[in-house]
């Protein structure tokens, strides 16, 4: 309730080494990752939710959680992480839980290709594959 009540690392940050979005377009949850890199580090990070309480305090969590990691390892963050920091979600909230984390993930992947290292993490490779398929299918 604590993260829910009185998130901590609102709104997005300004000249942002990254930012990413993540959204589940069945439940409505929108969640929007912003981080600046020091050192290969994630030395700041905020978020905006646009959803229920779960994905509020998970997003909170996150960012608590993410702080002063490695890209590698904030990358290889699990949502059992997450639901156990909370103190545990009802089994329907888990998601936004991984939506947060799919945020993250995408907001991390944006930064290691605008630094010309996809090559190096070939999961964030597949991602923007993947992406530009969907957006040629598109048009």
């Amino acid at each position: 309730m604590e993260h829910f009540q009185n998130p901590h690392n609102v709104g997005e940050l300004e000249n942002a080494s990254a930012v990413a979005e993540a959204g589940n377009p069945i439940c409505g949850d929108m969640m929007r990752f912003s981080i600046n890199v020091v050192d290969d580090k994630i030395d700041e990070i905020k978020f905006k939710t646009f959803g229920c309480g779960a994905a509020i305090a998970s997003s909170s969590i996150l960012t608590d959680i993410a702080k002063g990691k490695t890209l590698d390892e904030a990358f290889a963050l699990k949502k059992d992480e997450i639901v156990e920091a909370l103190g545990g979600l009802p089994p329907n909230k888990v998601h936004c839980s991984v939506l947060g984390l799919d945020a993250l993930r995408h907001a991390i992947c944006d930064y290691w290709r605008k630094e010309g290292k996809l090559d190096e993490h070939p999961e964030c490779a597949k991602m923007f594959k993947e992406y530009a398929k969907g957006e040629q299918e598109e048009h």
